[in-house]
């Protein structure tokens, strides 16, 4: 009688294990390798273990804006804040793209026009063009399966309600296409929800919030099961939209106003307000949203663009050289945020309203300047080792990396269809 052969009784069983402790090590060489928190001691065990324990969401990301114009996201150690290398090294489980619609859009007619393309370079340049490494995500659940797979969930979330064109039709064609959720203004006031951004300018005409319209708008989006998105709103349309909404909506990135007081962070009260109705805030690392002495220095750098802007008008090239000349003093000379000021603004929140509605939006490659020891993508397991060095659970760390977007995001799908 020949004896049973081992390999045919625990060979697959054995494979298996070893594929699953081999890919724990390599994940866990990723994240040690250059990983050093701000005070360039390196990231713990304990640290890599949490961080490899959570599925990582960042729900704001502008390298979209750069991939629409020619820049390949698997170029190695790009100048971007976030390439594939770099949200590798990160250990990030899922992005959103931000399909950024500017307010230039809408002087033509096109920002329908303008979101399609920008959908287009998340599903083909990012995507397609590179599924070793990204799979589209429209839920939850595919959040959670694309990354038992090893790869990068990529999710698309339009900024700029513009975009529709004033069209319900519009809304659910982009919902079809795979978008999860709708910033519904960007710095420009709509023809139905009033902006932060341009709420104290007496030229453009306001609605006081949202208009009857706007709360449609709400409506289907409740219907869709796609998030509202509350950054870039007037305080007035932020309490409409929660007046109108039946799901939890989110702050895409934004980040507290009481640490650093500029229209686009939200006061207690708004948290407060977000909280009840089961929402997430998305901390901003954006340095002039976490720093006040950062933001200070913003609005000295945007005032000399509005000079610019109109000093230069007629005169396109000029401008252009002007405003890139104003771009680089900037960056060399603002007052960097830091690493323990996105703890600071991530803790504000838990003691005000609970661990459950905090999350990140990092607006990388959407802002000019990012903390230290958060400059990019590769850097987010220095935030992990600044929470677990605050004293932060395991399970809170989890929830802020990404567990309470993935909540949110079933608590809207639930809502859905009603």
């Amino acid at each position: 009688m020949n004896r049973p052969c081992l390999t045919s009784q625990i060979g697959k069983p054995l494979i298996i294990l070893t594929l699953l402790i081999l890919t724990s090590i390599l994940l866990s060489f990723r994240l040690s390798g250059e990983q050093k928190p701000a005070s360039g001691q390196p990231i713990s065990g304990e640290a890599r273990k949490i961080h490899l324990s959570a599925i990582v969401i960042d729900t704001h990301s502008d390298t979209s804006s750069e991939t629409v114009n020619g820049f390949d996201i698997a170029t190695k150690d790009s100048k971007q804040m976030e390439d594939v290398g770099k949200l590798r090294a990160g250990g990030m489980g899922a992005q959103f793209f931000a399909a950024y619609v500017g307010e230039k859009y809408v002087k033509t007619s096109q920002s329908a026009h303008r979101a399609l393309e920008m959908i287009d370079t998340i599903r083909f340049d990012i995507v397609a063009r590179h599924p070793e490494a990204f799979a589209l995500a429209t839920t939850a659940d595919d959040i959670e399966r694309i990354h038992k797979q090893g790869k990068i969930a990529a999710l698309i979330g339009i900024e700029g309600g513009h975009a529709i064109e004033d069209s319900l039709r519009l809304l659910r064609d982009f919902y079809a296409v795979g978008v999860r959720y709708m910033t519904l203004t960007h710095v420009n006031t709509n023809n139905w929800a009033d902006s932060s951004g341009d709420i104290d300018k007496p030229d453009v005409t306001h609605h006081n919030g949202l208009t009857d319209f706007g709360r449609e708008v709400i409506h289907e989006m409740n219907r869709l099961g796609m998030m509202v998105d509350i950054s870039h709103v007037s305080d007035k349309t932020f309490y409409d939209v929660l007046g109108a909404t039946r799901a939890p909506v989110i702050a895409s990135h934004s980040s507290c106003r009481a640490l650093t007081n500029i229209p686009r962070n939200m006061t207690d009260d708004m948290i407060k307000a977000l909280a009840r109705n089961g929402g997430v805030i998305q901390i901003n690392f954006g340095c002039e949203f976490l720093s006040q002495r950062s933001a200070d220095e913003g609005v000295k750098r945007w005032q000399a663009m509005d000079a610019i802007q109109e000093k230069y008008k007629n005169d396109p090239e000029k401008l252009k050289e002007e405003q890139k000349r104003l771009m680089e003093d900037y960056r060399k000379n603002v007052p960097p945020a830091t690493l323990d000021d996105v703890v600071a603004h991530i803790d504000h929140v838990k003691k005000l309203v609970g661990i459950d509605y905090v999350g990140l939006g990092s607006d990388f490659d959407g802002v000019t300047c990012t903390p230290v020891g958060l400059e990019d993508a590769s850097k987010v397991p220095n935030l992990t080792q600044a929470l677990l060095d605050k004293g932060y659970s395991a399970d809170e760390i989890r929830k802020v990396l990404g567990g309470n977007t993935l909540r949110l995001m079933r608590a809207g799908e639930k809502a859905a269809g009603k």
